[in-house]
């Protein structure tokens, strides 16, 4: 790795993004399905002469231009700075592939920010025509906008037998359009859009919860009755698209759902098996809550239970991208690059040449060996592992002396077809002493664990430390 590593304590780097990316979708989702509707729900009031639901989409028009325009777009901004600390071999590769895309993303979401603030300020100011029209055109580009960020997003899961087939001789780029409709692309383009239907309602009844019941009872039943069905197209469809979504990801995928989801028999609940659960339970409970608290008693929807269904849909979205996230497992970007930025093609070379020449970034101070073994760490485990609270070493390696963490270290590093880590950790690359480093330097963490008496600084190679 040719960067300092981006060391943060207890939660890990992985989970900085995954908090910004959460409510980022929360939102960007709602930003693609509102601006659908807002010009159906305009559409309808002016045909039925509704000035009451006129009066209510523009104030929902306003909550809908500052949670997305300014919360949207802060939080997608924090995402790039994220990703790019986090994973920068990875995030280089996506731009260089898809700097074509991600340029015509960017017009797109201009022409978003720019029609929404327009469709907000032109209320009462210009015809009726041409201010759907500008509704229109803003719901154009926030799906072309997810129709790139699609490709992009599935391209990391499953890249394709084509790109793949060029990976590292410069010429990825003649395969752009190989890679952006790759085998998920579709399947993750439906789902998605499903997602933002669903959230369109959910914002919605947010909005329709304030309206007064009592003064409103017919604006009120109509506005969240007609919310509420913006969730049923995806509950029905999603069953469906999530199997054509599973039938066209990799084999070594499926098997890593499949064993998570076979644990619960046992009663061993896996990560996987509890996201997914998550993910089935709050997601039957929005149907419930809905159908019970808005559907059949729209008048007395008041806000508190609004929010009970937006958080239970912030569970899902986040469950829902959890799962996502650990499917890709042991890559970052599918049989391409492991989760710790090591490319797939560059084991050979690390393991023959050592791991440490292209991580130049070590402690200047204390024993040498153990700040090798700690530059290991950090350059290959802490994308998933934290030394305390998250995935805690201290946890895992709890009563495991100095050989027997050699004795999985070597597992690790011999990576063969039948290792129980295989299938959702990457392999361990470095030379025979990198990899002696580090386990000196993860025995200091357990605390049961046999003293260690650290080689002689002679020995060690340590590498020269940077300023």
């Amino acid at each position: 790795m040719n960067y300092p590593f981006w060391n943060v304590p207890h939660i890990g780097s992985g989970w900085v993004i995954g908090l910004i990316a959460i409510f980022h979708i929360m939102i960007s989702h709602f930003a693609v399905g509102g601006g659908f509707y807002l010009p159906m729900a305009e559409r309808k009031a002016l045909r039925e002469g509704r000035k009451d639901w006129l009066d209510t989409l523009r104030g929902h028009s306003r909550f809908f231009l500052v949670l997305t325009g300014v919360f949207g777009a802060v939080s997608g901004v924090g995402i790039w700075f994220a990703i790019g600390l986090a994973h920068p071999e990875a995030t280089s590769t996506l731009i260089h592939n898809f700097v074509f895309g991600w340029a015509i993303e960017w017009v797109f979401f201009m022409v978003e920010l720019s029609t929404a603030a327009v469709y907000y300020y032109t209320w009462g100011r210009i015809s009726d025509e041409l201010h759907l029209l500008v509704g229109w055109v803003y719901a154009g580009a926030s799906l072309l906008t997810l129709v790139i960020i699609n490709g992009i997003l599935a391209f990391m899961l499953t890249p394709g037998d084509a790109w793949l087939a060029v990976a590292g001789t410069g010429q990825e780029a003649n395969h752009f359009w190989q890679a952006f409709f790759n085998p998920t692309y579709w399947p993750n383009l439906f789902m998605r859009t499903g997602v933002c239907i669903s959230l369109a309602g959910i914002w919605a009844l947010v909005t329709c919860s304030r309206i007064d019941g009592d003064a409103h009872p017919a604006l009120k039943t109509d506005l969240v009755r007609w919310s509420a069905k913006w969730l049923l197209p995806t509950f029905i469809a999603l069953p469906f698209i999530l199997a054509w979504y599973l039938f066209q990801m990799p084999e070594s995928q499926r098997v890593l759902l499949s064993l998570g989801m076979s644990t619960i028999g046992p009663g061993v609940f896996t990560q996987v098996t509890r996201t997914v659960v998550v993910n089935v339970v709050a997601s039957a409970t929005i149907v419930g809550v809905v159908y019970f608290l808005a559907w059949r008693s729209p008048r007395d929807f008041n806000f508190s239970s609004a929010l009970a269904v937006l958080f239970l849909g912030l569970i899902a979205t986040a469950s829902g991208e959890y799962t996502r996230e650990m499917l890709r497992k042991p890559y970052v970007i599918g049989r391409h690059m492991f989760s710790n930025g090591v490319r797939t093609s560059a084991v050979a070379g690390f393991n023959q040449d050592g791991y440490l020449t292209k991580s130049l970034w070590t402690s200047a101070t204390g024993n040498p060996v153990l700040a090798q073994g700690e530059a290991m760490f950090r350059g290959q485990c802490m994308a998933c592992h934290t030394k305390d609270v998250y995935r805690p070493m201290k946890t895992l390696l709890a009563g495991r002396n100095r050989e027997a963490i050699g004795n999985l270290l070597a597992i690790l590093h011999d990576y063969k077809p039948d290792s129980p880590y295989r299938a959702f950790m990457p392999p361990l690359v470095g030379k025979t002493e990198e990899i002696s480093a580090l386990g000196d330097y993860l025995a200091t963490l357990v605390p049961t664990a046999e003293p260690v008496a650290p080689a002689p600084a002679a020995a060690a190679k340590p590498v020269a430390a940077k300023p």
